[in-house]
C-alpha cells in the first residue's frame, strides 16, 4: 500500500509544480480562453494547456512506478498523441473531424499494442468471446470515453474533480479484482488529476482545456479496458461504466437532446448537468460540489458491484438507471420544447 500511496502523492505534488509552467506557456504561445460573449460562465480570459502538467506528472509517474510492458508503451504513446491533439486544438480550435482522427489514431496505437476489449462477461451463461469485435467495440469505447470528460468540463474544476474521483474508484476495483497495473495506473492518474484543482477550482486561474480532458478521459478509458473490465465478476463491463457514470450519462443525454432537436451531435449547448444546476441557482462551487457528491456514489456503486454477487450487481444497476430516470425528468435534461440551450458554449 505505501507504494500506491507514495505514486500518488509525487503524481499530486508533480502536477503542482508543473502546471505554473503551463500556464507560462499557454501565454506564451497564446492559448488562452477569452470568453467572446455574455453566454460564456466566466468572463475573464484565462490561459489552457493544464492538461500539458498532467500528462508530465502521468508520464513521469508512469515511468517511476510502472512496470515496462507492451500495454504500458502503447498507453504513453497513445497519451501523447492526445496530448499533441489537444494542445494544436487548445492553441487553432481544431474542427470536431480533425480531433476525432487524432482520437482513433491514438485508440489504434492502444490496440496494436495488445490492449483489447477482447471477452465481455455474461451474467446469464458462459462470457462472450468478441473476436475480431474486439476491435471496433474497443475502439467506439475509448473514442467515447476520451470525449465524455471533454463534455463536461464547463465549470470550474468539475473535469479534474470528476476525473481524480473516478480513477480513486478505478484504483479500489483494480486492487479487488487483483490488477496492480491498472491500480497503480489509476492512483498516479488521481494523483495528476487532483494536484489540478488548486490551480483550477473556482476562481480558475487556468484550464485544463481540451489538452486535459481528452487527456483524462482518454487514460481512463484504456485503464477500464486493462483493468476493471477485465476483472473476475460476471458483471465487470458495468463496473467502469457506473465509475464514469456521471460524464457518460451526460454525453447520452446531450445526444439525445440535440438529435430530438435536429442540432447537430458535436455542437455545443446549454443543456449539460451543469448548466441546468447553474440555472437551479447553484453557485459554480455548491454546482461542482453536487457533482462530485454524484460521482462519489456511482463509485461506491461500482465497488458494491464488484464486490458482490450477480443479483446484487443487477439490483444497484436497476436502481442507479431509476434514479438516472427520475434525474432526466426533474432537470429536464432532454430539454423538449426548450431553445434557450441552442448554441451555448462554456
Amino acid at each position: 500500500m505505501l507504494k500506491y500511496i507514495l505514486a500518488f502523492v509525487i503524481a499530486f505534488l508533480l502536477t503542482c509544480v508543473f502546471t505554473p509552467l503551463a500556464k507560462k506557456i499557454a501565454y506564451a504561445i497564446g492559448a488562452i480562453d477569452v470568453p467572446k460573449d455574455e453566454r460564456r460562465v466566466h468572463k475573464k480570459p484565462v490561459p489552457l494547456l493544464g492538461g500539458l502538467s498532467i500528462y508530465l506528472s502521468f508520464l513521469v509517474g508512469a515511468i517511476i512506478f510502472v512496470p515496462k510492458n507492451s500495454h504500458i508503451l502503447g498507453l504513453l504513446i497513445g497519451s501523447t498523441i492526445i496530448i499533441i491533439v489537444g494542445v494544436l486544438d487548445d492553441k487553432y480550435e481544431l474542427s470536431a473531424i480533425a480531433k476525432l482522427f487524432g482520437q482513433i489514431m491514438a485508440a489504434v496505437v492502444v490496440m496494436v499494442y495488445g490492449m483489447r476489449i477482447n471477452v465481455i462477461s455474461n451474467p446469464f451463461g458462459d462470457s462472450i468471446n468478441l473476436g475480431l469485435w474486439a476491435y471496433p467495440i474497443t475502439l467506439i469505447w475509448i473514442v467515447a470515453i476520451t470525449n465524455t470528460l471533454n463534455l463536461i468540463d464547463g465549470l470550474d474544476g468539475l473535469a479534474a474533480g470528476v476525473a481524480g474521483i473516478a480513477s480513486f474508484f478505478l484504483f479500489i476495483v483494480s486492487l479487488l479484482n487483483s490488477r496492480d497495473i491498472a491500480a497503480i495506473l489509476t492512483i498516479i492518474t488521481a494523483g495528476s488529476a487532483l494536484g489540478f484543482l488548486p490551480f483550477n477550482f473556482n476562481p480558475a486561474k487556468i484550464f485544463m482545456g481540451d489538452t486535459g480532458a481528452l487527456l483524462l478521459g482518454f487514460i481512463l478509458s484504456v485503464i477500464s479496458v486493462e483493468g476493471a473490465i477485465k476483472g473476475a465478476a460476471a458483471i465487470a463491463i458495468i463496473v467502469p461504466v457506473l465509475v464514469l457514470g456521471l460524464p457518460i450519462f451526460d454525453m447520452i443525454v446531450s445526444i439525445i437532446r440535440r438529435s430530438i432537436k435536429g442540432m447537430p451531435i458535436m455542437q455545443a449547448d446549454k443543456g449539460h448537468i451543469h448548466h441546468r444546476l447553474l440555472d437551479m441557482g447553484m453557485s459554480q462551487r455548491r454546482a461542482v460540489i453536487y457533482m462530485y457528491i454524484i460521482c462519489i456514489v456511482l463509485g461506491i456503486s461500482a465497488i458494491v458491484v464488484s464486490a458482490g454477487n450477480t443479483l446484487t450487481g443487477i439490483l444497484v444497476i436497476s436502481l442507479v438507471i431509476l434514479l438516472a430516470m427520475i434525474l432526466t425528468k426533474r432537470m429536464n435534461l432532454i430539454g423538449l420544447n426548450d431553445d434557450r440551450y441552442r448554441g451555448i458554449t462554456r
